[in-house]
């Protein structure tokens, strides 16, 4: 294949990424966008194996048939509750490849084009910086994506790591890279000052993501993942590859803004989270329980809902660990059939991985039009008979909105109090995910259905 004809098909393929990020951006559309994103692959990697410049054939095929057959066996194994933390440690995996890519490129520098003395110099300077800011950016994305894994899977605390002076120990980190680099160009490539700062990148990663706490965790994953894109990118500026350029910067920019405006949903500082909580105070909240919780049965909570008008559901993380999201639909299309409204109100943070409930939802066939965001339905919980929070926790607790110590004050939630009846279903009265008590499953009207989330859907729905 002609060089003419990879840059061709890498134009062919960037844009069908392009396509790809406007159908992930609709729920009617997201099927198609992940088939634009699968074609845009393939023709990326077709071309490139194809290309003028690719040596070792075989060896390609084995790692692709090898790192293939990983992926069909883990796509097919996990379930949707373990994604966050599969995307968390398919981050570090390109943060890793990035590190790699930035000492191949270090050890085997590119030749130089035939110009005079100075133009070489100026682009092997160049080329040193593109491998130092690499590396800087694959270490920090690995083991920061190791972290998150570790804390959506439960092996590390989801408290946020407290070290004295963190903040400054995190400027200390970056100033001494800063120097290093200048060492690094300045002596043409200093083995020593690439090696240091690889280790206190690596450390600092750890750290960033280890001082955020659980109830952030959605916006760290979505942050790693625009780490990975721009380590992605900084590999293609190493490889002198285009089309890697493009990738890393469309999934570096689209995960930034996707950040940001799960920041903005949740009353975060972007700058805060990103920083590990810089210039956040530790609020402290008790876990203690704030007064007599009432609870129900699933046959009161059907005769409930036979007597509503509307409904609204508003499921979280333990929805999907029980996996009711099938009998949620059945009782969804009972109650319509009856001439209830059902609605389902989804927190932009719900689960622990942007737009969690909304697949989970999808994949039940729940229909896209009433599943709205916390936006749009806030406002109309005044209005409704019953709230059913499954599985739900930390994104309809009112203490965001009335304890100004609580670690999770000022972020918006489902206001699902307002309502005239609200039933949480819950195995117990523990915590959710952050940490903090709710004292919504204290007020006089909300009853406690205790049990497994399907099992007790279930119930209502033979009830219903």
């Amino acid at each position: 294949m002609s060089a003419g004809l990879v840059q061709a098909a890498y134009i062919v393929a960037a844009l069908f990424f392009i396509l790809s990020l406007a159908g992930l951006s609709k729920q009617e559309s997201a099927k198609s966008g992940n088939y634009y994103g699968i074609a845009g692959m393939a023709i990326a990697l077709i071309a490139t194996i194809f290309s003028p410049h690719s040596q070792g054939f075989a060896w390609i095929i084995v790692a692709m048939v090898i790192g293939g057959s990983i992926g069909v066996y883990y796509a097919k194994k996990v379930e949707m509750t373990e994604m966050p933390e599969l995307v968390a440690i398919l981050h570090s995996f390109v943060g890793m490849a990035a590190v790699l890519v930035g000492y191949n490129s270090y050890l085997a520098p590119p030749a130089p084009v035939s110009v005079d003395a100075a133009g070489i110099h100026a682009e092997h300077v160049i080329h040193l910086v593109e491998v130092f800011l690499g590396v800087f950016i694959g270490a920090v994305t690995f083991t920061g994506s190791i972290v998150a894994f570790g804390k959506l899977r439960g092996v590390i605390s989801s408290s946020p790591l407290n070290l004295p002076h963190k903040h400054k120990l995190n400027l200390a980190a970056i100033v001494v890279s800063l120097l290093l680099m200048y060492q690094f160009v300045s002596n043409d490539g200093s083995t020593f000052a690439l090696i240091v700062m690889t280790l206190i990148a690596f450390a600092f990663g750890y750290h960033l993501v280890a001082s955020i706490g659980g109830a952030d965790m959605p916006v760290v994953v979505s942050m790693l993942n625009s780490y990975s894109g721009w380590a992605a990118a900084a590999a293609g500026f190493m490889l002198a590859n285009d089309l890697l350029i493009v990738t890393g910067a469309l999934v570096g920019s689209s995960g930034a803004i996707l950040s940001y405006i799960m920041c903005k949903a949740m009353n975060r500082s972007f700058v805060s989270v990103i920083a590990g909580g810089f210039g956040q105070e530790i609020s402290i909240s008790s876990d203690v329980e704030q007064g007599e919780h009432r609870e129900t049965s699933a046959e009161e909570v059907a005769e409930l809902l036979r007597n509503s008008k509307s409904v609204i559901i508003t499921p979280g993380y333990g929805m999907a660990v029980a996996q009711a999201q099938y009998p949620v639909h059945e009782i969804t299309e009972k109650l319509r059939a009856q001439g209830i409204e059902v609605r389902f109100g989804i927190h932009p943070v719900a689960g622990r991985l942007p737009g969690h409930m909304n697949v989970l939802l999808a994949e039940a066939k729940v229909p896209y039009d009433i599943v709205l965001e916390m936006d749009e339905i806030n406002d109309d919980f005044p209005q409704t008979d019953t709230v059913l929070v499954i599985g739900a926790n930390d994104t309809v607790n009112p203490a965001a909105l009335e304890d100004p110590n609580s670690p999770i004050a000022g972020m918006p939630v489902l206001e699902v109090w307002n309502a005239q009846n609200v039933i949480v279903f819950k195995r117990s009265m523990n915590t959710g995910y952050a940490g903090v008590q709710n004292p919504l499953f204290f007020k006089e009207n909300t009853q406690m259905l205790f049990g497994d989330a399907k099992e007790s859907v279930d119930a209502i729905s033979k009830a219903l």
